[in-house]
């Protein structure tokens, strides 16, 4: 009974919007993979190479616009406020999904998804950093949660839309609802910890490259890493991972997506409660590292499962690895006021976009060995990095969030 009333204090009107604004965020970015082999074979590329080349191509697109977008949307919300890029990302990535129905080859789409990932850059970062300081310390990981929930529940629908409708029709029906979620952010107010600052010319990013920061900044996007090699590449590519297997019954990439975000939507929910009740983020998201490197390992290495097991394998390491609220929260914990949309917003593009890194040495090294031990090990580096970065930085689930940088600060 206390936590459903510490839930219910929490969903508030900032709280359900940015939520259901990141549910159309996932469902854009999760429609690619579910609709790649399809929207690529419509568009006259029928070689499965070149399915898996330009495919690959098409999603390094996206999670590069990603990586751009971050910085420019992190660096407008704090200088013009969280609210002001809420609203303008929301409109590119919407035109940009529409303008993705009438891709015509493997340069136009690339083009369109490159676009649409520079849009879809600046929802999280706004929407949770909006969250965050609109909430007490104590209630503001349940907030980040729920948001981190709704969303995730938005890669479970393009899984589940992606297979079921034309392709054109998917995408066109993501960049609809981002239009009419456009209209709900109206009635949402500007965070009172930016309205209140006095100097917008301290929102400078170079701030993060003084004393200690850089370095705790770059730790912050090493955790997040294995989230998006997972989604990237274990999810998305599972047809090509598990053919050298001996799986028993055909695995597809739309069913690993669904059952693996399901996983992730779960996990999410789970991570952030668990993050509360330990109330510590970094044992929360230490535990769920260990969890899935493990079961990575069982996914490429056991032989002659059945296509069911190959999914309920991915269900579980979606759980674990679905720290993003728990993550993003740390992340926005980690620094002041002036920068803080800045981390926020760039860290999950950076997470995001360091799939195009993961994807790009996994292309390398199947040319090499089997395409699972090319995955194992890529994944291996990913885990590797982020359970290290995790020992580098703080503590903040007990921070209060109303400060700023300084300039000669550490």
């Amino acid at each position: 009974m206390k936590f459903l009333r510490e839930l219910r204090s929490v969903l508030n009107l900032t709280v359900l919007v940015a939520g259901l604004g990141y549910f159309v965020d996932l469902f854009d970015i999760t429609l690619f993979g579910v609709v790649r082999v399809a929207s690529l074979k419509d568009i006259g590329i029928t070689d499965p190479a070149q399915i898996l080349e330009k495919g690959l191509l098409i999603y390094n697109s996206q999670m590069i616009g990603m990586m751009v977008g971050g910085l420019v949307w992190g660096i407008l919300a704090d200088k013009r406020g969280r609210l002001s890029v809420m609203f303008g990302s929301i409109l590119l990535y919407s035109f940009a999904n529409i303008a993705n129905a009438f891709a015509w080859d493997a340069t136009s789409y690339a083009v369109c998804r490159f676009l649409g990932g520079l849009g879809l850059a600046g929802e999280l970062g706004a929407a949770i950093t909006l969250v965050a300081e609109s909430l007490p310390k104590d209630k503001r990981g349940l907030g980040t949660t729920v948001v981190a929930t709704l969303g995730m529940l938005g890669i479970v629908a393009a899984a589940l839309i992606g297979q079921h409708l034309y392709w054109k029709t998917a995408y066109l029906t993501g960049g609809v609802m981002g239009l009419a979620l456009l209209f709900a952010r109206f009635k949402v107010s500007e965070s009172e910890l930016f309205t209140k600052k006095t100097d917008p010319s301290r929102a400078n990013p170079l701030l993060l490259l003084r004393g200690g920061r850089f370095l705790k900044y770059i730790c912050c996007i090493l955790i997040g890493v294995p989230i998006y090699f997972t989604t990237g590449i274990l999810f998305t590519f599972a047809p090509e991972l598990t053919a050298g297997l001996n799986v028993q019954g055909p695995v597809t990439a739309g069913n690993a997506i669904l059952y693996g975000s399901i996983g992730l939507t779960l996990g999410d929910l789970l991570s952030g409660l668990f993050s509360q009740w330990l109330k510590s983020r970094k044992r929360a998201v230490a535990l769920n590292l260990v969890a899935g490197f493990g079961l990575m390992l069982v996914y490429g290495l056991a032989s002659g499962l059945t296509s069911t097991t190959v999914y309920l394998l991915s269900f579980l390491i979606g759980i674990t690895v679905g720290y993003w609220a728990v993550l993003v929260t740390m992340a926005a914990e980690q620094f002041g006021t002036n920068i803080r949309a800045t981390v926020a917003t760039t860290v999950p593009n950076f997470v995001r976009g360091s799939a195009t890194l993961a994807a790009s040495g996994f292309a390398v090294l199947k040319g090499q060995m089997p395409v699972a031990s090319a995955a194992l090990l890529v994944g291996s580096i990913c885990f590797g990095l982020a359970l290290l970065a995790l020992t580098r930085i703080e503590e903040t689930f007990h921070r209060d969030l109303d400060y700023e940088e300084g300039p000669q600060q550490p």
